[in-house]
């Protein structure tokens, strides 16, 4: 799941569940393959020159523009891949279960398994998947592009559609390889806005046809606003910060409008998503701007309230749902059931309709809750069904996620066996219980996936 901080509050509440399963992280592979761009001899493109159009083999050209938009125009349901490594046996599973596309996150790709899973020192810390280095983007990693596109094809071989995210940018190195502390220099100078331009260019030109490529989700939860101060939208106030923002490095529109114009100019119809502030926040769509594009989705993420979903056995399941929980920095204690929760998401409803965005352009990409919390059933039951009220498109936090189970929903209440870890550290799939799944959380997810 990628990791949603507040204040510092939110900067460690995924953190330390991630801590307690030894990292939770989101692909990787078993070896590190990353390498770095163009210095490492993978035969990187560097920005600006033009590399071959990728075709997936003994397929037709992709879908046309109109049929990659036309995906979205009723409402999808999928899931988030955030796996330490390729697991293409995933997108059969997925598949089976009724999940119509799956939102991918490649970066873990690119460490190794003592770092994600026992939570060794990182022996590559300035190795970032495709980009090579979040410190200077110098082309595409041409290794790591040939894994990401094999994993695609048997995307597309399994008949899912994939929504591609990255959780590094140049100058915006994801925190769970920076220290586990925020990188804000892509919010601090305009010269990361023109390099994450670059590279979203360059990797558009080499999937724009592919046919399971139905989205790129150009940064998944952006945080300019921990770079200025910002960090609690329950206490501070959004218009008037960006109000001091605006047009600067941090000013997240900025940085949009870069990107899109730079893919645009070699992919004019693959769908863009962009995620609200403050790590995909409901409440930063009161700053987002529309983009003058026919193919754009907007996006957020829902885990509030935070203190609770985030819950573990190394802080101890205080609150359980619904039920009453404390909130920004314990300053006021709020009560949290349904209504609450439609209400928490009425900034994105409102923006919609300020805006003219119809239903079918506003997507839940992530949300979840610790499985372990009592009343997660009822949590996700109540999230999808005011999803599906209101028409928008949704993908939970995660299917099967390979380095950490604690939003493992087909697990139940459950703790892994023995023979679960031994899978793991193999690096295989574990095998799965049908029985395991038939258990309150699950059926909550899997029950409206088959409607």
């Amino acid at each position: 799941m990628i990791l949603k901080h507040k204040k510092i509050r939110w900067s460690l509440a995924k953190t330390s569940l991630l801590a307690l399963s030894v990292l939770a992280a989101a692909s990787g592979c078993g070896v590190n393959n990353g390498g770095t761009a163009n210095n490492s001899g993978s035969g990187a493109n560097p920005p600006g020159t033009t590399a071959p159009t990728e075709q997936v083999a003994n397929k037709e050209p992709a879908d046309s523009a109109s049929e990659k938009m036309a995906f979205w125009n009723e409402q999808r349901k999928g899931a988030n891949f955030m796996n330490s490594t390729s697991l293409p046996g995933n997108y059969a599973e997925a598949s089976k279960q009724g999940i119509e596309f799956i939102r991918l996150a490649p970066d873990k790709w690119s460490k190794d398994r003592e770092f994600l899973f026992e939570d060794k020192p990182d022996k590559t810390p300035d190795v970032d998947f495709l980009i090579g280095s979040s410190d200077k983007y110098e082309g595409l990693v041409e290794e790591d592009f040939q894994r990401l596109k094999a994993d695609l094809d048997a995307a597309e071989a399994n008949g899912t559609k994939v929504v591609l995210t990255v959780l590094s940018l140049p100058g915006n190195q994801w925190r769970q390889f920076n220290g586990r502390k925020n990188d804000d220099r892509m919010w601090q100078s305009l010269e990361y806005h023109k390099q994450a331009a670059q590279f979203w260019k360059d990797l558009a030109e080499r999937l724009k046809d592919h046919p399971a490529v139905i989205g790129y989700n150009l940064i998944n939860e952006p945080h300019p606003e921990t770079a200025t101060g910002f960090e609690d939208f329950w206490v501070e106030d959004y218009e008037a910060w960006y109000a001091k923002q605006k047009n600067t490095a941090s000013d997240l529109n900025l940085l949009y409008s870069e990107i899109v114009k730079a893919v645009r100019t070699v992919d004019k119809d693959t769908p863009i998503m962009l995620d609200s502030g403050l790590y995909a926040t409901p409440w930063a769509f009161k700053y987002l701007k529309p983009i003058d594009d026919p193919n754009v989705l907007y996006a957020f993420h829902m885990y509030e309230p935070y203190e609770m979903t985030s819950q573990n056995q190394n802080k101890g399941f205080t609150y359980s749902y619904p039920g009453k929980v404390k909130v920004g920095g314990e300053a006021k204690e709020m009560n949290f059931d349904r209504e609450a929760l439609e209400k928490f998401l009425e900034p994105v409803e409102q923006w919609a309709k300020d805006n003219s965005i119809p239903a079918n352009r506003i997507i839940a990409s992530e949300f979840g809750i610790n499985r372990m919390v009592k009343g997660a059933d009822q949590y996700m039951a109540d999230l999808i069904s005011i999803f599906n009220e209101k028409g928008w498109h949704w993908s939970f936090y995660a299917f099967r996620e390979d380095t950490w189970d604690g939003m493992d929903y087909e697990m139940g209440t459950k703790k892994p066996n023995w023979k679960y870890w031994e899978a793991i550290e193999k690096g295989e799939l574990p095998e799965r219980n049908p029985k395991d799944a038939d258990n309150p959380i699950w059926n909550a997810i899997a029950d409206d996936l088959t409607k």
